[in-house]
């Protein structure tokens, strides 16, 4: 039963980059299309994939209604929004919201630029620990022995000349985004984006999601950037005294 149930699962992550075939989701198993079909079949009755009429399997509209019930069954997404559509309307930018779990930085919701350039990133995809502001924010509230434990287990990925590579280096970069309360990516994760985050915390005074603006150099150049700071930090103050933060305790 495992066994099955981790191929489902396997085929609807390879189902969320893209269409497929059955031949290919065959492939991708290592088992025969029968097996695969009988799989395809049970998530197509239940709504969670769909055949078009060329054969190709996507993600279904099951699958759709589960991620929405995902995100309103987190109250922090509800507690920030008014808060980042604010901020998005004021600054024109892209704005996230970003929280730490099992390990790994999602991103829980976006408020998209007005500029005609996008960024890639989207709802339920996971931000990388070592080169992204939202993560940087988040880890850095971990206590410092989980906090090492979870910088062991990262693979230091180069994506620009920017990127963090080593341990040390992410760790005394923890430490000061712990100490000043913000973080930034400076063009580490793509060559072309800058961004800022700041905490948002709880009645508990605990970090339970990161903000953040992202801005393309081609609109604002990095210096521009860090000027949005000051604005950010006003947000996620409100959305942290909105999420039961004492006033005395605000400061994120």
């Amino acid at each position: 039963m495992s066994q099955t149930v981790t191929r489902a699962l396997r085929l609807l992550a390879e189902l969320g980059e893209g269409e497929r075939s059955l031949d290919q989701l065959a492939d991708l198993l290592g088992v025969h299309k029968t097996t695969v079909l009988r799989l395809l079949q049970t998530m197509e009755d239940e709504r969670f994939v769909y055949r078009d009429a060329q054969y190709r399997y996507h993600l279904g509209a099951g699958l759709f209604a589960l991620s929405s019930l995902a995100l309103e069954q987190r109250g922090i997404r509800r507690t920030a929004a008014p808060h980042l559509a604010e901020l998005n309307a004021a600054t024109g930018q892209t704005v996230h919201l970003a929280a730490y779990e099992g390990g790994e930085v999602v991103y829980i919701d976006k408020y998209d630029s007005r500029h005609p350039v996008r960024m890639y990133s989207r709802i339920g995809l996971r931000a990388a620990l070592h080169n992204t502001a939202v993560a940087k924010v988040l880890l850095a509230d971990l206590p410092p022995a989980e906090r090492r434990r979870v910088v062991d287990t990262i693979e230091f990925t180069v994506h620009t000349p920017n990127t963090i590579t080593s341990r040390p280096a992410l760790l005394a970069e923890l430490e000061q985004v712990a100490a000043q309360g913000w973080a930034q990516d400076h063009a580490e994760h793509e060559a072309f984006i800058n961004c800022v985050a700041a905490p948002i915390r709880d009645v508990s005074g605990r970090v339970v999601a990161a903000a953040s603006i992202s801005v393309p150099d081609v609109v604002l150049p990095y210096e521009q950037v860090l000027d949005l700071l000051p604005q950010l930090l006003a947000c996620t103050r409100a959305i942290s005294a909105d999420a039961g933060l004492p006033a005395r305790g605000n400061l994120s």
